[in-house]
């Protein structure tokens, strides 16, 4: 738990928002209560899962195709600035060079969108590949980085590893030992220190709690994000359904994965508004849950 003292100084850091931002911006809305205009858009998406092979349980694979060209219709006609997909874009066979042609032909669809993409690397996607052909065959271009849009900062985190360090690929992944190495830690603690704006976290496998699904270090990468003062929210997937967890003032919203269940209802997305003063809507496509953060709140 943190103490006052660093809740307070997070606090005051984003309750000084317009300062950070640059000030109000004309007819433009400061809080997502208001219902008025966001500073910024963006998209997510999350579990795509695509694979040329039959259903297993819940998950139907093929259907990805076009559940997934259906979610960036519905997020392209928001006008995101991006639209970032949080992992497991394929499912794994034994075969490399299938595993190829899934990622091929669904990142045929995913580079159909006008605006940038981002992608987080899930525990299927470099399975049977290596974290190198997958970046190879898409249009990822790191397992973990930063960037700006707007005045915010945005952060991909990479927790395909061992518990050993050994990262993921090549039939060697154990999907329940999911870890942050600690060289992305201290890249994770120097990247929050050397900016000023706000920040959004994308991660795969979930950050706010323990288990299966829950990267085995959590604790230690939320007590980062809560110390630098500047994370709004951490939008994760992994799990596949609607969740969602307040911890030490960061909202952690796990997403409804786009493979499950069979037809054209059965799929989400989320388009995310940020406004100035760090309060985030989340408007949900279909299975996907709407949600309402409000700001920061001064400390007592």
């Amino acid at each position: 738990m943190l103490s006052r003292s660093v809740l307070s100084r997070r606090r005051a850091l984003l309750r000084g928002g317009a300062l950070l931002l640059g000030g109000p911006i004309a007819g433009q809305s400061l809080s997502a209560a208001d219902g008025g205009s966001p500073v910024l858009r963006f998209g997510a998406v999350t579990d795509v899962h695509y694979a040329d092979k039959e259903a297993r349980g819940t998950r139907h694979y093929r259907e990805s195709t076009g559940k997934l060209g259906a979610a960036l219709r519905y997020l392209e006609s928001r006008q995101p600035r991006f639209v970032v997909e949080l992992g497991d874009l394929i499912d794994r066979t034994e075969s490399v060079e299938d595993e190829i042609s899934f990622l091929r032909r669904i990142e045929e669809v995913y580079s159909s969108v006008s605006c940038d993409r981002h992608y987080v690397f899930g525990n299927h996607c470099i399975d049977t590949l290596t974290k190198d052909e997958f970046l190879e065959n898409s249009g990822a271009v790191a397992p973990h980085y930063s960037f700006d849009e707007g005045p915010f900062h945005f952060v991909v985190l990479d927790s395909c590893y061992r518990s050993d360090g050994t990262p993921y690929g090549r039939n060697n992944a154990d999907w329940k030992d999911c870890n942050i190495p600690g060289e992305q830690i201290d890249w994770l603690t120097a990247d929050l220190k050397q900016t000023s704006r706000p920040t959004i976290v994308f991660a795969h496998q979930r950050l706010d709690g323990e288990g299966a699904h829950f990267v085995n270090n959590a604790a230690e990468v939320r007590h980062v994000l809560a110390e630098s003062g500047k994370v709004l929210a951490v939008l994760q997937g992994h799990s596949h359904k609607n969740e969602y967890h307040e911890v030490d003032g960061i909202h952690f919203c796990t997403l409804v994965a786009v493979v499950e269940g069979s037809g054209t209802e059965q799929n989400g997305a989320s388009l995310v508004s940020l406004y100035e003063d760090g309060s985030i809507r989340i408007e949900g496509f279909l299975r996907q849950q709407d949600h309402e953060f409000a700001a920061p709140t001064p400390a007592a």
